[in-house]
């Protein structure tokens, strides 16, 4: 698969073929069980933006939670008075079951600090 300004070269020396030929051209091919082709078209769009220096974040799952909706930063009390932060924001953090958090209060705000850790804001 090709990347970056091979990417570029290969796409502007191909000229105007179809979509498909272009794709299978710069290598985003791969084999389905059956030994037929699939084509990668959104490999190659992602890696045809950031050839172009438009940066799709690290492709990751930064952003984006389960069924890939957009994370919205904002949370409610629930009903019984809980606040909950979901499994997408903790694994954006890299936060791992078990690990501890001291809750520091201010006017309003609620801050979560890894305990032992070090408070930006003391």
């Amino acid at each position: 698969m090709l990347t970056g300004s091979d990417l570029l070269a290969k796409v502007k020396e191909l000229g105007d073929v179809s979509k498909s030929e272009l794709v299978r051209s710069c290598g985003y091919v791969s084999t389905k069980k059956d030994g037929s082709e699939r084509l990668n078209f959104t490999a190659f769009y992602e890696a045809l933006l950031e050839a172009k220096g438009v940066s799709l974040g690290d492709g990751g799952s930064k952003g984006v939670g389960k069924g890939g909706r957009k994370l919205s930063y904002i949370t409610k009390v629930q009903f019984n008075g809980n606040l909950l932060v979901g499994k997408a924001y903790t694994a954006m953090l890299g936060l791992q079951p078990g690990e501890e958090f001291e809750i520091k209060l201010g006017r309003k705000q609620i801050r979560l600090v890894p305990v032992g850790g070090v408070d930006d804001e003391e």
